[in-house]
């Protein structure tokens, strides 16, 4: 693909499927050639607002387009696992919206069915593409707050969804772990890898699903996670990292940040903050470039999301799941 425009298709029409789009078409190398939807008429309308150039009334024309060099999953979760694994089948690579699946099980389905055709996968955890997160990793990796003992995390919105909403809907995999959740459990993991042992406790909904949940992770190196979702209180939204030589403190929106904080002890705090000529600090583009970034370097899975690293999240939630008491149907 060198020197080429990477093309890719769009599967799903609703507000990720668009903001997704709406920053991948500004970039320049990059083509949207082909969009999908169960409904003709939603893929239809979704082509023109971005002028794209084929509109599919289901999923499999576009799993069979031998024109679309990768594909970009947008559907709720639920459908994660069917329209990943269509695309996957048929050949095509796939970057696949957060959470990668409704459990563990689903999730390791698709590594094993994309590393035996040999095609791109990754999950859309567009916060480990982010600048100033990468800086914070490479901040942690290098010793700035020495052994790392908490990390602590928080992502809520303040509601109330009704219960025909889909956060509150068990058959589209609702609840505040998987929206919201899998973003300080993925946090967590990309400091300190996958817990030893997961401990767990929620408030569910009349639905079952999850209206909040508190989980503390622990590893057998003595560090802990203290991490909270919700869908029925807007919360802080934010993160700090202590280890033994000092703290990073990364206020509201950790998952995409304006700034981190670095205190040390008899040192003036640093500040490190997003670069503007990084463009919007919640862009999507961080990970399309890396997705395209992969493909033209002929690598089947990016390193800032490796699949095992993937499958790892998958078995916390689906280990957060069980401490608390939700299922899906089917599971």
């Amino acid at each position: 693909m060198d020197g080429q425009k990477v093309r890719w298709g769009i599967l799903a029409t609703g507000g990720m499927a668009a903001r997704f789009t709406a920053d991948l078409v500004d970039l320049p190398d990059a083509e949207v050639v082909a969009v999908a939807s169960r409904r003709e008429e939603s893929a239809k309308t979704f082509a023109e607002r971005f002028d794209i150039p084929r509109a599919y009334g289901g999923w499999e024309a576009l799993a069979h387009d031998g024109d679309v060099d990768v594909v970009y999953v947008a559907t709720p979760h639920s459908a994660h696992r069917a329209a990943a694994g269509l695309c996957l089948e048929a050949g095509r690579n796939v970057l696949l919206e957060k959470p990668f699946t409704l459990n563990a099980r689903e999730a390791a389905e698709l590594v094993g069915l994309a590393r035996e055709r040999g095609s791109f996968l990754m999950e859309a955890m567009w916060m480990y593409c982010n600048p100033l997160v990468r800086r914070l990793k490479a901040l942690v990796d290098d010793g700035a707050v020495g052994e790392v003992r908490t990390v602590q995390a928080d992502f809520g919105l303040q509601g109330p969804f009704p219960p025909a909403h889909r956060l509150r809907d068990p058959a589209q995999g609702g609840g505040a772990l998987l929206d919201l959740g899998v973003y300080p459990v993925s946090f967590a993991h990309l400091l300190l890898g996958e817990p030893s042992e997961v401990t767990a406790s929620a408030v569910l909904s009349d639905e079952g699903v999850d209206l909040q949940t508190g989980a503390l992770l622990s590893w057998e190196n003595g560090a802990l996670a203290s991490l909270h979702c919700s869908i029925v209180g807007g919360t802080a939204n934010a993160a700090s990292i202590t280890g033994s030589e000092g703290r990073i403190d990364v206020p509201e929106g950790f998952f995409f940040p304006e700034r981190l904080v670095l205190h040390r002890d008899g040192r003036d705090p640093e500040e490190f903050t997003a670069d503007p000529a990084d463009g919007q600090r919640d862009s999507l583009a961080h990970e399309a470039r890396e997705v395209m970034r992969a493909l033209r370097a002929g690598e089947t899975e990016s390193p800032l999301l490796p699949l095992d690293g993937t499958l790892a999240v998958m078995r916390t939630l689906d280990a957060v799941r069980d401490r608390v008491g939700v299922r899906y149907p089917g599971e």
